[in-house]
């Protein structure tokens, strides 16, 4: 039987980071995935263009159920860290809005910087390969593959969560951490599209395709100021996306379709310049012209001139565009959603090293884990920063 001092299990972000440093660190490392392509996900974030960290990161951007969590590895190997990586690597970047950072030319790029850096520590590579038994043994672990047996001192999983199941994504994660009794919390697609109800959603439907700069608000008063993006199912947009995260079924979410704009003293302007103007021209000023024509025949706005609109119709139409409750049927899920909420229960794990507390040797890294970050570089940073916390607990222990 082949013995390694680690086996990570996925190679996705942070699985073959943290086997590139554990190897660098002196370890040998077996790195495995189940798929015929190291970095699958990568490959498709961005645009395909990876959205590979965030200059903003910070805690707070973070959703967990024990949010003091992911304070100790992102202090520890920050954004800056990882942006001096891509540079000694030569990739070119760019920033694109609220400090994302995305590659210049192609997501392979960070691909190829994290399997040469995994050359780096000779690591082993094994594609198509299925992990499908776990077990304790006594100087470690043995793992059953697809019809072999390896052994390792340590077991890290980097297995990630339950979203794009067309690029491999599965439970196995979870299942190996009740296995060896670590609690799961409950799991559901985040950064995610909502859909609709029929009756609003046959109305919108026309609008597929039109973006708008929005500021949304779930009901426990969580806000994001980006566009919003009318689909063929519903909405989605990055606004939209990150509000998902903070969604329960059955809530409303509220939109605000002219963002800093003192909508009344733009009609009294308006009025006073133009009084036989149409509402929906002059508002077509401001926002889309389907848009506009669809609120109209959604019976929001009134068909009048701006002298024949009177005090209470300019009161609701300032509240439907400026506070437009809209009720979500509910989320495209796992298909199109970018991270999977909730996880392996993080007061499982050691915030230094990512070791299961009451399992020595067992880590989890990355997406698997209970911290789910904003839509922008977040969760990359995590899967950087999680992943260096473990490399250098399993180089420290390296006999």
């Amino acid at each position: 039987m082949e013995q390694f001092d680690v086996v990570v299990i996925g190679a996705g972000a942070a699985g073959m980071f943290c086997a590139a440093l554990a190897g660098q660190g002196g370890c040998r490392v077996l790195l495995l995935d189940n798929g015929k392509k190291a970095g699958r996900k990568i490959l498709m974030s961005g645009g395909g263009r990876c959205n590979f960290t965030n200059m903003y990161t910070e805690p707070a951007a973070y959703l967990s159920q024990n949010p003091h969590f992911c304070k100790s590895a992102l202090a520890r190997y920050t954004q800056w860290d990882f942006i001096d990586l891509v540079n000694r690597h030569g990739i070119a970047y760019h920033e694109k809005t609220l400090g994302q950072l995305f590659c210049d030319d192609s997501a392979q790029q960070i691909v190829d910087l994290l399997l040469k850096e995994c050359d780096q520590g000779k690591v082993t590579l094994r594609l198509r390969s299925e992990v499908l038994a776990v077990a304790q043994s006594d100087n470690g672990y043995t793992l059953t593959l697809n019809g072999a047996e390896v052994g390792a001192r340590a077991v890290v999983v980097a297995s990630g969560g339950l979203s794009m199941p067309g690029l491999g994504a599965s439970p196995f994660g979870y299942k190996l951490a009740e296995q060896f009794g670590l609690k799961v919390l409950p799991t559901r697609a985040a950064l995610v599209p909502f859909t609709l109800h029929k009756p609003l959603l046959e109305h919108l439907q026309t609008l597929s395709g039109v973006s708008v700069p929005s500021v949304v608000t779930a009901e426990n008063g969580v806000t994001f100021k980006e566009s919003i993006l009318f689909t063929h199912r519903g909405l989605s947009g990055p606004a939209i996306l990150q509000l998902s995260s903070y969604w329960q079924p059955g809530e409303f979410v509220t939109v605000n379709l002219l963002p800093g704009l003192d909508l009344a003293a733009f009609l009294e302007r308006e009025r006073q310049a133009h009084p036989n103007q149409s509402l929906k021209n002059t508002l077509a000023q401001q926002l889309p012209k389907r848009l506009v024509e669809c609120l109209q025949t959604l019976g929001q706005l009134p068909d009048v001139t701006l002298k024949q609109l009177n005090a209470p119709q300019q009161a609701a139409l300032i509240e439907s565009l400026q506070a437009w409750r809209v009720q979500p049927n509910g989320t495209e899920g796992y298909r199109t959603a970018e991270v999977t909420l909730g996880g392996v229960d993080t007061r499982a794990l050691s915030s230094k090293t990512m070791m299961a507390n009451s399992v020595p040797g067992l880590y989890f890294i990355g997406e698997v884990v209970d911290v789910t970050g904003w839509l922008g570089g977040y969760n990359f940073q995590w899967a950087w920063s999680s992943a260096w916390a473990c490399a250098q607990a399993l180089i420290a222990d390296k006999p």
